[in-house]
């Protein structure tokens, strides 16, 4: 690894009703998984990037979906070109 790597989880609390819809447009998203899902429509998802602008960014256009109601970041771990954590 020549870079930086951030690595960061969230939780997003989605409609229930929408959540298909939500899990549909989350993994449209570059450098996003998703981990853990609840019916009541809670989604655990993880996004690693080079820059912790680009996590910023990604949290934006989360909450921006239509049918999510937040997105917090729970945890932030930074890698660096050796893979140690920061």
């Amino acid at each position: 690894m020549d870079h930086t790597l951030h690595i960061a989880s969230l939780v997003v609390l989605a409609r229930p009703e929408l959540l298909e819809a939500v899990k549909a447009n989350l993994r449209l998203l570059e450098g996003l998984e998703l981990h853990q899902q609840s019916t009541a429509g809670k989604l655990v998802v993880v996004i690693e990037t080079h820059d912790e602008n680009q996590i910023l960014q990604r949290i934006d256009q989360i909450n921006n979906l239509p049918g999510v109601l937040n997105a917090a970041l729970i945890y932030h771990e930074l890698l660096d070109p050796a893979g140690e954590i920061e």
